[in-house]
């Protein structure tokens, strides 16, 4: 891609300075692995706080899965309670908790509110997605709440939605599905000690945890058997 837009550079230099490419490529950067490696953090944290959620993940990819190999982009679809897991961890800990900041080009009328031109909105997703009054025992995690929604028509929100919907929420759901179902597919996991996983948020452009993450794995049977991993 950087090649691509030097390439550009040499027809448009006036608007492909090199500002603009360092600027495409630093948001690049920060958009696809900071939020990627944060939300699966989270997403970890949560299953071994609830090991029962582990359980029925592992079972669903015993189920679906033949043990002769390990999970690939195309089962991922299949399992639909790991899905339930990744969104549920998405409710609680978006990776853009504010979104991106939009801004009206226009003058218009939202809601009976008038919205000058050049207003700046904020959506606070996190309070929208912990709001009592949608939610259900909103900071808990519970994964099966959302096989309901799902069949309702509900749509989930972590990465905004319209045309200035985040490009990458395709391809970050198919990774977040991968890795995580990889990593419970071929290593039993738990805690540290007895102690509950530390949830407490840092600061950031995304929530990231104040306390990195430590868990417990080995290498399941299934998979030692198979060769999907060394022993």
């Amino acid at each position: 891609m950087i090649d691509h837009l030097l390439s550009l550079q040499q027809k448009e230099p006036s608007y492909y300075t090199d500002e603009l490419i360092k600027g495409i490529v630093m948001v690049l950067i920060i958009a696809g692995t900071d939020t990627m490696s944060i939300s699966m953090e989270w997403a970890m944290a949560l299953l071994l706080n609830h090991p029962e959620a582990i359980k029925k993940v592992k079972a669903e990819i015993d189920t679906h899965m033949p043990q002769d190999r390990l999970l690939n982009e195309e089962d991922v679809p299949k399992l639909s309670y790991l899905q339930n897991v990744i969104t549920e961890t998405l409710r609680l800990y978006p990776p853009v908790p504010f979104l991106i900041p939009h801004q009206s080009s226009e003058h218009c009328k939202v809601g009976g509110y008038d919205i000058s031109k050049g207003t700046m909105l904020l959506v606070n997703l996190w309070a929208i997605q912990r709001d009592p009054k949608i939610w259900e025992n909103p900071t808990e995690f519970i994964p099966e709440r959302h096989e309901e929604r799902r069949e309702g028509g509900f749509m989930m929100l972590p990465f905004g939605t319209g045309r200035r919907g985040c490009p990458g929420a395709g391809i970050a759901n198919k990774v977040l599905g991968l890795v995580l179902g990889t990593l419970v597919q071929s290593f039993e996991w738990e805690r540290v000690s007895e102690e509950m996983v530390d949830m407490t948020e840092g600061r950031g452009f995304s929530i990231p945890k104040v306390q990195p993450l430590e868990g417990v794995c080995k290498p399941r049977q299934a998979t030692i058997q198979h060769s999907l991993i060394p022993s």
